[in-house]
């Protein structure tokens, strides 16, 4: 059948064959959304992991299981040989010998089981990445140019699960009735890190690799900055909390918004048997103080972000940056109750999971600022 042709076509032109879009998603783009789905699974156990470590540090169970065993320990104990034994090994420890002498097999099984299903919920992320990980790879569903990424976010996992340990062993020698605080600080920021780089991934995963290199030309790199600033501000926070929490600094000082009548507690660098520096990381006045001011200043330097972000070209930007700003608010008032009340659980996890709320709300106001969501004007989305 003869192809039609332009009166105005000239003589040995080749027919036109229409627009060939989408050439740089043809190649390589791999099975984003199912890959998305996997992150999001894996999203939400880290989310679940840091939770449960927050119940296990606050309820003192931490210290239950003297042993690290990343396959054999998987399994809890099955008879009353092996929970005899398991209190046997307790019962070695600083804690139980200081703290806990006289505790009854009942209570050991209560603290065993916070701190046996904090390693296994571990085990199981550790599972789901390696599973869903050789799935993609082996079936060629990886997008280019993804797989080192995704290697990185179990390499992550492992480095935590040893950190997790090098945290746990610091609280089974000397005199040590809990774990060290700046040892804890690392394995929660850790977990932060963890959880920021599978949300950036999901990010990243929703959108296709054409519409991120479309939209990242027109880019805000000014309100990228601005919110890399306060991503920074908000991760040293959660590792302050994390030293608060690593001394029970948060159960002193239940006043606000002076300390017991102080606006700098007075015995800020008091420590025992050591140098003052160490008032930092064992000083209860002063981790607290710390902490209040950095909230201050995280408090601060987002609603001054926020303000500037609302001169975006973009709606979904702005709208990104006012959910980061109300969550803002939200959490320093969690605070503001967690200090008042003395730091009880359910108001001190409440104000931990406020913390990965606004992380991930940072996370993704800063990449809306890097790779913009273009919008209407026709629909009212611009």
């Amino acid at each position: 059948m003869a192809v039609k042709r332009s009166i105005f076509e000239e003589v040995g032109a080749k027919p036109a064959t229409g627009p060939q879009g989408g050439m740089i998603d043809a190649k390589g783009r791999g099975a984003r959304g199912a890959i998305r789905i996997w992150l999001g699974a894996i999203f939400l156990l880290v989310m679940a992991m840091i939770v449960l470590g927050g119940l296990t540090r606050l309820s003192g169970a931490g210290l239950s299981i003297t042993e690290w065993k990343p396959f054999s320990g998987a399994l809890p104990p099955l008879n009353p040989a092996d929970w005899a034994d398991a209190f046997a090994q307790y019962k070695a420890s600083p804690q139980y010998r200081i703290e806990n002498q006289g505790m009854s097999l009942g209570d050991f099984q209560y603290i065993f089981w916070w701190e046996w299903s904090h390693r296994q919920l571990g085990r199981i992320i550790g599972l789901v990445w390696g599973l869903g990980f050789l799935f993609f790879w082996l079936s060629g569903r990886i997008p280019t140019g993804w797989t080192r990424r995704l290697l990185l976010l179990g390499l992550l996992g492992g480095i935590q699960g040893a950190i997790g340990w090098w945290m746990v062993s610091s609280g089974l020698t000397g005199r040590m009735v809990a774990v060290a605080s700046y040892r804890l600080a690392t394995h929660l920021g850790i977990g932060f890190i963890i959880l920021g780089v599978t949300a950036w991934f999901m990010f990243q995963m929703g959108r296709t690799e054409g519409d991120l290199l479309q939209s990242r030309r027109q880019r805000e790199d000014w309100l990228y900055r601005l919110a890399s600033v306060v991503m920074v501000l908000v991760l040293v926070q959660v590792v302050l909390g994390a030293l608060v929490a690593g001394i029970d600094a948060g159960r002193n000082y239940p006043t606000w918004p002076l300390m017991n009548g102080h606006f700098f507690p007075e015995d800020a660098f008091v420590v025992a048997n050591g140098p003052a520096w160490r008032a930092f990381f064992e000083n209860a006045g002063l981790v607290q103080f710390v902490h209040r001011m950095t909230g201050y200043l995280v408090f601060l330097t987002g609603l001054i972000v926020w303000f500037r972000a609302r001169n975006s070209a973009h709606l979904a930007t702005r709208r990104a940056f006012d959910l980061m700003a109300l969550m803002l608010v939200a959490q320093v008032t969690l605070g503001i109750f967690t200090a008042l009340y003395a730091a009880p659980l359910h108001i001190a996890i409440v104000h931990q999971l406020g913390a990965v709320v606004l992380w991930v709300l940072v996370l993704r106001a800063r990449h809306n600022a890097r790779y913009p969501q273009v919008g209407s004007i026709r629909k009212g989305t611009a």
